[in-house]
């Protein structure tokens, strides 16, 4: 089936396009039982019922580390009971892509999608976590007990996610000022949002929305649509730009492109580059000074935290990437051990091996959020470079970032980077922002 020989970056593109719904459809059975039994999956903790969907908020915005020890026993017991359905649809897959597409693994599957040399990545990815253990392991130790009372190594990924939310500074925020006010802002890059043709809002709480931001577009650039459902606080503005960026992006696309120059990509890694551009343009001093007030110590404070929070999440999905490479190459799907021994020893919080199938991304999506990060802080010195520290605040960088997205997905990631002389891509320059803003 896939023995077509040479094929042109177009025919590429439509090739995994086509054989991405082919695999969605013929595992859409398995997904819907999932998606039936998690639908009414839910933790108890002291007689408060938390359906599976609404963890991550609970964690951010209820909890405290007793509750969290009682979730993290609730989610292991609903994993076990739910992973046989989660296991089966990725053995479909699995199945398909090795026997009758005739892949030698997984990753070689994504590999030829991609064009990426993940052995390359993943010897890269190694020493870079191990040239900012001492950076990270410190600074987090301190988080962690400054914050929580306990060890780095006593705290669960629950905890982990408490700390992220940034909850404990939410004292900081100007909770007074709407979020949809927020969005004034790109009003310095002559962007009317609110008026943008195409562009949907749909920022007012809901019970029924989920609390997670989803930014989708059913045509692009004429119908792009942003969800969030406000929980109050520094997630919800992180939430805010991060769509925005995934949404300017693609109401900015130039329609002359062809489908596969802005329909169709292998890899959504620039469109993630985009997205922490915006998202990490709001916590950097001249943002936080001007258009939120803060004062220079509440400053320098949420940009520490807010960098080894960063920091934290990269790691993470560092790690990711290094589990889930070993576990298609060794094929043992099914083994979460290999997950959690790789999580905890590169961010030093506890991850529970049957857990493992309800953390995983199709295609390697870890290392694309690894390789977003590192492309975000090259971009955005670039446009310092050129604009200086309070770019974000001139109309020209609206200009530029204008200039970017008209391109669509026309070239793949690092052909962008290297075409608007943001490139190459390297770690040195997020490393550089770490070590500035994380106080040792």
């Amino acid at each position: 089936m896939r023995k077509t020989g040479i094929r042109s970056r177009q025919e590429n593109r439509l090739f995994y396009t086509l054989l991405g719904h082919c695999l969605q459809h013929g595992a859409l059975p398995y997904e819907n039982e999932l998606s039936m039994w998690m639908r009414g999956a839910a933790a108890v903790v002291d007689g408060e019922k938390i359906y599976l969907r609404d963890v991550h908020n609970w964690c951010q915005k209820r909890s405290d580390v007793r509750k969290r020890r009682i979730m993290e026993k609730e989610t292991s017991s609903l994993a076990k009971f739910l992973r046989p359905f989660a296991l089966s649809s990725w053995e479909y897959v699995l199945d398909l892509i090795e026997n009758e597409l005739e892949y030698v693994d997984y990753v070689d599957y994504c590999r030829e999608k991609k064009g990426l040399d993940y052995s390359a990545h993943l010897s890269k990815t190694l020493d870079f976590l191990g040239t900012t253990d001492e950076l990270y392991f410190g600074a987090m130790e301190d988080w962690v007990n400054g914050s929580l009372g306990i060890s780095l190594s006593e705290a669960s990924h629950f905890d982990a996610i408490y700390l992220v939310g940034l909850g404990e500074f939410d004292s900081l925020f100007p909770n007074h000022i709407p979020i949809a006010e927020h969005l004034r802002f790109f009003d310095h890059w002559q962007m009317d949002v609110a008026h943008l043709p195409g562009l949907h809002l749909h920022t007012s709480f809901s019970r029924k929305k989920g609390s997670q931001g989803i930014t989708f577009a059913l045509k692009i650039p004429q119908e792009v649509h942003v969800v969030l459902n406000p929980q109050g606080g520094w997630i919800d503005l992180e939430t805010l730009f991060h769509e925005m960026g995934h949404a300017l992006s693609l109401i900015f696309t130039s329609p002359a492109l062809s489908p596969t120059e802005k329909d169709f990509n292998t890899s959504s890694t620039l469109s993630e580059t985009f997205a922490f551009l915006v998202q990490n343009m709001c916590f950097s001093p001249s943002f936080l000074e001007r258009q939120l007030g803060l004062k220079p110590k509440e400053i320098d404070t949420i940009s520490h935290y807010k960098a080894l929070k960063d920091m934290a999440f990269f790691r993470r999905y560092a790690a990711k990437f290094l589990a889930e490479y070993k576990m298609y190459e060794e094929k043992t799907i099914g083994n979460g051990e290999t997950y959690a021994s790789i999580l905890k020893k590169h961010t030093g919080f506890t991850y529970k091996p049957e857990t493992q199938l309800f953390d995983l991304a199709p295609e390697l999506y870890s290392l694309d959020y690894v390789m977003a990060w590192m492309g975000e802080v090259s971009m955005e010195r670039s446009l310092a470079r050129n604009l200086g520290e309070e770019w974000m605040f001139k109309p020209e960088a609206g200009q530029i970032l204008r200039e970017w997205w008209r391109s669509g997905n026309r070239d793949e990631f690092e052909e962008s980077l290297s075409r608007e002389g943001i490139g190459p891509l390297n770690s040195s320059d997020i490393l550089d922002r770490w070590k500035k803003k994380i106080k040792q």
